[in-house]
């Protein structure tokens, strides 16, 4: 969840750290700090409660300058957002660490820690870790060695910087259940969470694994496993740039991100298709062989992914006709459960370093599933280096926490993969041939619904003063309610459920009035009748209802009833297409209350704990 950054260059590197801090503050704003090795072998440090802007307006006031260092922008997790908490944590003067990830028996270290007379100045499971590392240095004067000494009694997950006065050109890195990247420079090296914060500097990375610790200095770096032999792990060059953090103009990134969906969508589906046939080898070398023994899917994901899998099940048991399971990531690796023969396990992950989603995978591949897949946006991902097959939705970063072109980009590889294993159960060319085409028109339908902002703006403006609101859906709809009301709570601090509309009258019923906007979705589909139904006993109530209908479905605008017509799509395109101005209600809505839209309140971008 929290963002590092560490350098250790022949220049001045707190600039590179700064600027890195502030590519990834999407992975955590409550407080930020840097602390630098200045040119007399000194730890100085500066923290801040709140953002990067502020931690660099102190930096302006107070300049740190050295040639080797380490920053961190926090998400809290073991005590409040404040200046005490905030990171990098320094033991005696000596030893500086930051840290990512979760130390699950921290407080035993603690009281073993006090009584050997260390003193604590904040309240999270980080400062153990420091202090053990400082006190492993009174039997060895090596940093490596101590930070060796140091994992061998943590339990949890963790991604580390470590330095110390005593050797001002060395920085230590250690992953364990969190990520953690090398960037390789000329002369110089550089740690990070992600590579996005370290692109200005270099487009060379080294990804460690897990049980990596990593001795660096200037000129020389060197990899140890977790039995402490030397490995080597590849040079990956990015094709990313420096750039994709610009907002291109919109007044936010979620905004440019809903925008770009098109393209998103497009880039997505480039070589996934061929002459309207889906091309199942894109899932990976084996997947057409494997697809062809596929008798049940079992699904796990966390938040927004866990909605595209919920899509995906619908798809899978009508066209493909194979039974499909769901799964809370969370939930299912804490649960028994039982394993159909021939069943393929599916992970799906923005980032690819959900903690719950990676673990769920991990699990799964000692469970006995046919295969594993993971539907990722981060090629370079722990989740995809873990899956046997792995489809990746060239989404392009996503920077706002409120995920938009990451959702319809693995609806798309989710769509892919329905056909591709429906190929083997009786789907006819003739159908594949009418699905390709439909996914190809998918980037112009996006476009023109997203000419429809000026109405939803419109539309955003009578949840100005609401409190609660309720989303509407049926069959694969539900699960796109289910998404429109993550949205808006997300974003806008709008408290917003989601409902099967025919469950009305089995309880939410009780909370309509004309203080609760229900928000509901309306495709022209064999449900249509039922959800009208399920619709006139809202406005029986005093309800104001705001329908996002197909056009053919007969459904006007009255007085209470506000309706925006979309033009008929394919009912399998539709849940995709519909997502689009449940985006834009979420974000024009959280416009209006005044809401910081990238970063939410407690909320962070990458979910890298449990």
């Amino acid at each position: 969840m929290c963002g590092i950054v560490g350098a250790v260059a022949q220049r001045d590197v707190s600039p590179v750290l700064l600027e890195g801090l502030k590519r990834l503050e999407y992975r955590g704003y409550d407080s930020a700090g840097l602390a630098v090795l200045n040119h007399d072998k000194q730890l100085q440090r500066i923290r801040v409660q709140g953002k990067v802007n502020e931690l660099k307006q102190e930096h302006q006031a107070s300049p740190l300058k050295g040639g080797t260092g380490i920053a961190h922008t926090r998400w809290a997790t073991h005590g409040k957002p404040n200046l005490n908490n905030a990171h990098p944590h320094i033991c005696r003067d000596t030893v500086a660490l930051v840290h990512n990830g979760i130390i699950e028996n921290h407080e035993q270290l603690r009281t073993e820690q006090i009584a050997s007379g260390f003193e604590f100045t904040s309240e999270t499971d980080t400062e153990v870790v420091v202090h053990a590392v400082y006190e492993a240095l009174q039997s060895t004067p090596d940093l490596l060695q101590a930070v060796f000494t140091t994992i061998k009694q943590l339990k949890g997950a963790y991604a580390l910087g470590v330095i110390n006065n005593a050797e001002p050109d060395r920085l230590i890195a250690a992953r364990e259940g969190s990520p953690l990247v090398i960037g390789v420079g000329i002369g110089e090296y550089f740690i990070a969470s992600d590579v996005f914060a370290l692109l200005p500097v270099t487009q060379r990375f080294i990804f460690l694994e897990d049980g990596d610790v990593a001795d660096i200095t200037r000129d020389k770096l060197t990899i140890y496993d977790s039995n402490q032999n030397i490995v080597e792990r590849s040079i990956s060059v990015s094709e990313l740039n420096a750039d994709v953090a610009d907002k291109a103009g919109y007044r936010h990134y979620m905004l440019k991100e809903i925008f770009s969906q098109p393209n998103a969508i497009a880039e997505s589906l480039v070589n996934r298709t061929n002459d309207g046939q889906v091309v199942s080898n894109e899932f990976g070398q084996d997947a057409e062989s494997i697809f062809q023994q596929v008798k049940a899917v079992k699904i796990a994901a966390c938040g927004t992914s866990y909605h595209a899998g919920l899509i995906a099940a619908h798809w899978l048991e009508e066209i493909a006709q194979v039974p499909c399971q769901v799964e809370i990531a969370s939930e299912y690796r804490y649960r028994k459960s039982v394993i159909v023969d021939n069943t393929l396990f599916v992970s799906i992950s923005q980032s690819g370093e959900t903690a719950d989603t990676l673990a769920a995978l991990q699990l799964a591949k000692k469970s006995g599933f046919l295969s594993t897949l993971a539907i990722c946006n981060v090629a370079e991902s722990s989740l995809t280096r873990e899956a046997e097959l792995v489809f990746l939705t060239h989404a392009g970063p996503e920077i706002g926490v409120a995920s938009t072109k990451a959702f319809t980009t693995q609806l798309v590889g989710l769509f892919l993969l329905v056909v591709a294993i429906a190929k083997h159960n009786g789907l006819s060319n003739e159908e594949e041939a009418s699905f390709v085409k439909q996914l190809e028109s998918l980037p112009g339908r996006v476009n023109q619904l997203l000419q429809f902002k000026d109405d939803i703006e419109t539309m955003a403006k009578d949840f100005a003063d609401k409190h609660h609101a309720l989303f509407l859906g049926r069959g694969s709809f539900l699960p796109v309610a289910m998404e429109g009301a993550l949205k808006l709570k997300e974003i806008s601090y709008i408290h917003a459920e989601a409902y099967a509309a025919g469950e009305l009258k089995h309880g939410p019923l009780a909370l309509v009035d004309d203080d609760m906007p229900v928000v509901a979705v309306a495709p022209n589909n064999h449900l249509l009748e039922k959800l009208k139904s399920n619709l006139q006993e809202v406005q029986a109530r005093g309800g104001k209802l705001y329908l996002f209908a197909d056009k053919a479905s007969e459904v006007e605008s009255t007085e209470g009833v506000y309706v925006l017509k979309i033009n008929a799509v394919c009912d399998f395109m539709a849940p995709i297409l519909y997502t689009i101005p449940l985006q834009l209600l979420a974000y024009y809505v959280a416009v209006i209350k005044g809401a910081d839209i990238d970063q939410p309140r407690n909320l962070a971008k990458s979910v890298t704990v449990e």
